[in-house]
């Protein structure tokens, strides 16, 4: 596992380890589909949420919410739009992003983002 992967993983797991705090159950990580992934499927009571973790060094220009642009954005419906076909939920869904930044291996700071982008923002 390169360093890439590493933080990546980092991100996820805390990403994940938030929304299990916040009472929501992990479905599915890493969800691909050809040209598409999802990092993290949960879901709650009646939200089933595909969420999109960008983790970032301290010194990054952006923000990780802010290298979410336009084409990832249609990458994730679209891959959000295969599970609900493959797995069909009667839950409202929401498109999230997590925002974490490390520094020398460790994270400092995070950010989650109910509702970042919908359908309509393609």
């Amino acid at each position: 596992m390169n360093k890439r992967q590493y933080y990546g993983k980092m991100g996820e797991d805390l990403t994940a380890y938030y929304l299990v705090r916040s009472g929501y159950t992990i479905i599915r990580r890493n969800y691909r589909i050809r040209g598409g992934e999802i990092d993290i499927i949960a879901e709650n009571d009646d939200t089933i949420a595909f969420v999109e973790v960008r983790t970032r060094s301290a010194n990054a220009w952006e923000s990780g919410a802010a290298t979410v642009g336009s084409r990832k954005k249609q990458l994730i419906i679209r891959t959000a739009v295969d599970y609900l076909m493959r797995f069909p939920s009667d839950k409202q869904p929401r498109y999230d992003i997590s925002e974490v930044t490390v520094h020398n291996g460790r994270p400092i700071h995070f950010n989650y983002y109910d509702a970042a982008f919908d359908c309509s923002q393609r």
